[in-house]
């Protein structure tokens, strides 16, 4: 059935709820189980408050691919709680879901479970939630949670 799920994870509770239907589907079809959480960094807002903190280390993005990272972490924990060990996470930056559809082309990913809503931001309001976007543009199939 599905050898290869892919799993966006962006901290958000429809996120893990995606994640919990996934590894369910895992453990039906036997499949490996990615996690995928991708940042991006364009508030220009944030971007002169970082200037302006010199005394904090680092800079924005280096901050958020951080964030990202232990969100991606945190997931594959969560999925090893659930009884799946073997889970590969990723982190990417950059248009979230451009970057989602490229991941799945480029590792051949068959299923997609992405949550119905993320964190968000005023942008998916403007432009359509990430899901949306994810379903229009997927060469595989997206079940959306």
């Amino acid at each position: 059935m599905f050898k290869h799920i892919l799993v966006p994870v962006d901290g958000s509770e429809n996120a893990l709820k995606a994640l919990e239907k996934a590894v369910e589907l895992k453990a039906l079809t036997g499949g490996e189980l990615t996690v995928l959480t991708i940042y991006r960094h364009h508030s220009m807002l944030e971007a002169s408050f970082s200037m302006v903190r010199p005394e904090e280390p680092g800079n924005m993005d280096d901050l958020m691919r951080e964030a990202a990272r232990e969100v991606a972490e945190s997931a594959k924990a969560r999925a090893g709680e659930l009884g799946v060990g073997d889970v590969r996470a990723f982190v990417r930056n950059g248009p979230v879901a451009r970057n989602i559809v490229a991941f799945a082309e480029e590792h051949g990913v068959d299923l997609i479970v992405i949550g119905s809503r993320g964190l968000g931001s005023i942008e998916s309001y403007l432009l359509g939630s990430v899901s949306h976007k994810v379903t229009g543009t997927a060469k595989c199939p997206v079940l959306v949670v």
